[in-house]
């Protein structure tokens, strides 16, 4: 099966014609000051417009205004995104993560506006169809997976492959749920599960009881599952949701249960932290979209969660040896370990658009789930 750029464009401006959505009323100032999560959210989203860039990194501060736009319906911040910002103008940068966090930026603007911005549909399946059409979507080793590079790519650099976060899996699904075009829907159960002769990422990574295992190394050069494998949470969230199939369910909240038991050593026991990674506000979106697929089964992770979120706005109740939260400006740190020393890209800057959209996607997306 191959997609074609000339079918999907064909099928997607069918839906382009839909009126905008209805006007969005601004959240009154009084508002954010009777709570705390969303005005901690609007003081951090202050700094990243300050330092925004239209990449991926400004695509994760995005998707934390997303879910500030879903819960306030503030026009300001739809307005932000149609314009100042414009989502379809953002670069799609080198590995294919990074156009898949534009995409997921786009597609979740699109569902919380009232799934009428279909210019957003569009511009993401342009973007997905133009990887899977370079290669990238390839099973060239040993396995189905989204690779950074197509097969036979001459970039002379180790670097890890998509098998280690797969995003695209969730931009398949979210495409298949917003056009009806089943063969997103395929490729994202290809990746996951082979097909019958090459296996998918589940047979090569995942060893049962939550349990997932790939090649050591550092986070952005050679490890294969950074998060702990964290990322799958969002990615089996939309399986889920796509397929109502138990099984991702079910691996969901075993691996989420692995994740978050201190024992296993990669979040602190007392403030929930990461100990030893950055990329903090796609974490705490995993952890969250495991929560939203299990509720009743993963209760301590919004708990978990806003443990984690007070030590970084009291800069771990003020013994943090780093400093975790710039209060002047309320920039936010990288990394989140209050004596530093993390695996990462920049874990120490503070305030920059890297740190900054992980912070706001953090604050914001858990606000939404604190006050849903």
């Amino acid at each position: 099966m191959k997609i074609v750029i000339l079918i999907a464009v064909l099928f997607l401006s069918s839906c382009s014609n839909k009126p905008g959505p209805s006007p969005a009323k601004t959240l009154p100032d009084s508002l954010h000051s009777k709570n705390k999560w969303i005005e901690r959210s609007y003081q951090i989203g202050k700094q990243f417009y300050n330092v925004y860039s239209p990449g991926w990194e400004g695509a994760n501060g995005a998707i934390g205004d997303a879910y500030l736009f879903r819960m306030t319906n503030d026009s300001s911040l739809l307005k932000r995104y149609l314009y100042q910002f414009d989502l379809k103008q953002m670069v799609n940068g080198t590995w294919v993560d990074d156009r898949a966090w534009i995409c997921l930026a786009e597609l979740y603007w699109w569902e919380f506006s009232g799934r009428k911005q279909m210019q957003w549909v569009n511009d993401a399946a342009h973007r997905y169809v133009d990887a899977r059409n370079e290669g990238r979507l390839s099973s060239h080793e040993g396995f189905f997976s989204w690779y950074n590079y197509p097969p036979n790519a001459d970039v002379n650099e180790q670097i890890i492959t998509n098998s280690n976060m797969n995003q695209m899996v969730s931009v398949a699904c979210k495409l298949f749920e917003a056009t009806g075009d089943r063969r997103f829907l395929d490729d994202a159960l290809k990746v996951w599960n082979g097909d019958g002769k090459t296996p998918g990422i589940e047979k090569i990574f995942y060893r049962g009881n939550g349990i997932w295992q790939g090649k050591g190394g550092l986070a952005a050069f050679g490890k294969q599952l950074p998060w702990e494998s964290a990322s799958y949470l969002s990615v089996l969230s939309s399986l889920y949701h796509a397929t109502k199939d138990p099984k991702y369910k079910t691996i969901a909240i075993a691996s989420a249960k692995h994740i978050l038991n201190p024992k296993n050593k990669w979040i602190d026991s007392t403030d929930c932290y990461q100990i030893n990674m950055d990329g903090n506000g796609a974490f705490v979106h995993f952890l969250l979209d495991a929560y939203e697929t299990a509720p009743d089964e993963l209760p301590e992770i919004p708990v978990m969660v806003e443990k984690m979120l007070e030590h970084v706005w009291t800069n771990n109740h003020g013994r943090a040896t780093v400093q975790l939260h710039r209060e002047y400006d309320h920039a936010i740190r990288n990394g989140w370990n209050p004596h530093g020393g993390e695996d990462g890209y920049g874990v120490d800057q503070i305030g920059t658009v890297h740190a900054q959209s992980q912070a706001l996607r953090a604050f914001a997306v858990f606000a939404y789930y604190k006050n849903k």
